[in-house]
């Protein structure tokens, strides 16, 4: 069996930028055990995998060690994907994901992806492994709804740009993942995000925890629209707004190889 494989630098409008997401097209689903040898073998942040489903497409994010509910660089890498090498003029694609139905669009060079907006609680104990991990206190500290990613607010950009993570600490955080964020000096706001118990260190670029960071920076800053710059050693951009309980994120993709897959 062969599969047509892509690699697509996402949320940049240069190769070597941004978060390199694996899309692989199919004719029908393999199994998730397949799925997630192939995504181990590429060993990229998230391989996706979409399937034609009559009007939409289904789509699946792995890691290279788990499924994933929410993945916003694969969403848009697949989006780019088809919008680029295989239906040319189409510019709109709902797909079908754990997350339910997400609706991605052309719009100039970017393309713009109306995701869930996420509800940010309150911590009031900030975990310990949490503060070891980031090597300082954060000035406060929220979870989302579903557990699933703490984001520590820090003082300014310079403290998030200066974290030297111990990912042995974060990683005892699961199954949270950690953001830590601030205003940003030439952007509304910075951040990094760190994921080891999901076989992501340090995520290049994030297009999933803005759905929280958009609502959280919009409603500080009294903003709909944010221009998001994720800090990590490649530089994500991120262009995004708030509307009620959905968040668009958009951002530019760029086709960084094309091959095959011999299984």
């Amino acid at each position: 069996m062969e599969l047509r494989f892509f690699q697509v630098d996402v949320f940049t409008r240069r190769l070597f930028g941004g978060n390199p997401a694996g899309v692989i097209p199919l004719d029908r689903w393999l199994d998730n055990a397949a799925m997630q040898r192939i995504a181990r073998e590429n060993n990229l942040s998230e391989t996706a995998f979409f399937v034609s489903e009559g009007n939409h497409y289904g789509l699946k994010w792995f890691t290279p060690t788990v499924e994933v509910s929410l993945c916003g660089h694969g969403t848009l890498a697949s989006a780019f994907v088809l919008f680029n090498e295989l239906e040319l003029g189409r510019t709109e694609v709902c797909f079908e994901t754990l997350s339910g139905l997400l609706n991605v669009a052309q719009d100039g060079d970017r393309i713009l992806m109306d995701f869930p907006a996420w509800v940010l609680e309150p911590v009031d104990k900030i975990p310990k492994a949490l503060v070891e991990g980031i090597g300082m206190t954060p000035m406060e500290v929220f979870i989302t709804s579903s557990k699933d990613n703490l984001f520590a607010i820090l003082r300014d950009e310079a403290q998030v740009r200066s974290v030297q993570p111990r990912l042995e600490c974060l990683e005892t955080l699961h199954p949270a993942g950690v953001v830590i964020t601030a205003q940003g000096e030439n952007s509304d706001c910075a951040s990094r995000y760190f994921a080891p118990s999901y076989g992501i260190p340090e995520d290049p670029g994030t297009g999933s925890i803005h759905c929280g960071l958009v609502p959280f920076w919009g409603e500080r800053l009294r903003k709909k629209e944010i221009y998001a710059y994720q800090m990590s050693s490649r530089g994500a951009e991120l262009y995004c707004e708030h509307r009620g309980d959905r968040v668009i994120i958009g951002g530019e993709a760029v086709k960084y190889l094309e091959g095959r897959i011999i299984l």
